[in-house]
């Protein structure tokens, strides 16, 4: 059983990724592969929310049920990287497409 929940977690990390990549691709039709960068340093957002909603039970500092903690994790971790994906993309993407002038077709 645990091998199949395993896999069903790998199965949609892979087809997220995927999605991305092609919305991406079909939309810009270049490759964009910064996707992998965001969905990791998601990981580690969600990590160290983790560790700290763990670290304040702990403590005593609030008493949370481990359902909460899981929720309260996925929810900031949520919000955080999507914060940091519109903040690379403003900061990163959307300026080089900003063009002076008409478009001109590519000769060729």
């Amino acid at each position: 059983m645990q091998n199949l929940i395993n896999a069903l977690q790998w199965g949609s990390f892979y087809a997220l990724i995927a999605i991305g990549y092609s919305m991406v691709y079909s939309i810009l039709m270049l490759f964009n592969f910064a996707h992998g960068d965001i969905f990791m340093t998601g990981s580690y957002i969600g990590f160290g929310v983790a560790t700290g909603l763990i670290a304040l039970s702990a403590a005593g500092v609030v008493a949370l049920p481990n359902w909460l903690i899981l929720v309260l994790t996925i929810l900031f971790s949520m919000v955080l990287t999507s914060f940091l994906g519109c903040s690379s993309n403003g900061w990163g993407t959307a300026p080089c497409g900003t063009r002076r002038g008409p478009r001109r077709p590519s000769p060729g």
